[in-house]
């Protein structure tokens, strides 16, 4: 397998699930600032039409995108890394709850900090559609160690990336304190060290 990531980007969260899931992989690393091209020569966008980060290069040389997808994948590849629960368990569908809440509500209301023409007017109702994200991941997280209880999961490794974003956004997280004890775990962990070395 073979990763397209920009580091720093949501695509660091397969970054990390990667290196937790234990299976073999490589990295190529890109610049979403430039002219997005990869070293054989070709653009981000011939590997995938829609231009952005994770694009995951199966074994096959099919290429899979889209975060839910990427991560559900990887976790797969190793079921014991408990990157995901079973496929026919009711925890496995919390754990794609947990995701498209983290795509639809997190990832796309921060992200939209990121739009240089944003207009200023629209930056409290994005701040406050993230305060009410952000009061539920609170509360959920109050007495569990990860987003899904006690086991490290696809879901923490890709909230952990998005989140990081908070400072850089000037969106402040520093109320929230399950979040903030959470954040602090999650980063001690070896892989997610690993997958954010320059």
């Amino acid at each position: 397998m073979k990763l397209y990531n920009a580091p720093g980007s949501c695509s660091s969260a397969s970054h990390i699930a990667l290196i937790e899931s234990g299976v073999k992989f490589d990295v190529v690393k890109l610049d979403l600032k430039s002219d997005r091209k990869l070293p054989d020569g070709r653009t981000l966008s011939d590997i995938n039409p829609k231009g952005y980060v994770p694009v995951l290069e199966l074994d096959d040389g099919t290429f899979l995108t889209e975060n839910i997808a990427v991560l559900l994948y990887i976790a797969d590849q190793n079921p014991n890394s408990g990157l995901a629960p079973p496929g026919d368990t009711t925890a496995r569908y919390h754990l794609l709850e947990w995701l498209a809440f983290i795509s639809t509500e997190v990832h796309k209301s921060m992200g939209g900090f990121f739009n240089p023409n944003l207009p200023a007017e629209m930056r409290p109702q994005i701040t406050a559609n993230l305060d009410r994200r952000y009061a539920y991941i609170d509360d959920k997280l109050a007495g569990n160690t990860f987003l899904m209880g006690d086991q490290f999961t696809v879901a923490d490794a890709y909230l952990f990336i998005v989140s990081r974003w908070a400072p850089g956004v000037k969106y402040d997280l520093s109320a929230k304190q399950n979040v903030k004890e959470w954040q602090k775990r999650v980063g001690e962990r070896d892989a997610v060290k690993q997958a954010l070395k320059p």
